[in-house]
């Protein structure tokens, strides 16, 4: 599924219910970004769960993180694609020559 078919899903879904206000899917998102730190630093951070807590998952909380993303773009009329496009050559431009690999001196 591409970007577009993403928003398109997530509008079919979303459009008979009502989108929320731009400020409240910001909360959202801001949100399931929380949720997915919460389980990131569970895994690989300092601080553990407690033995009664269950295991999240991660792809679940990316999958919430993308579906609010969808959901801003659309009552936003943003493209993800054309967004995504713009960004990358951003960052290939910018910053061609930042990173160096692990090992590798950097």
């Amino acid at each position: 599924m591409d970007l577009r078919e993403v928003q398109q899903e997530v509008d079919r879904w979303i459009a008979p219910r009502g989108y929320w206000d731009p400020l409240a899917n910001l909360a959202r998102l801001t949100e399931e970004v929380g949720e997915l730190a919460r389980e990131v630093n569970h895994r690989w951070g300092p601080k553990k769960k407690k033995p009664t807590e269950e295991t999240g998952d991660v792809a679940l909380e990316l999958g919430d993180i993308l579906f609010v993303v969808a959901v801003m773009a659309n009552q936003m009329n943003i493209d993800l694609e054309d967004a995504f496009r713009r960004v990358l050559a951003k960052y290939q431009t910018r910053d061609a020559d930042r990173w160096t690999r692990p090992g590798n001196g950097g």
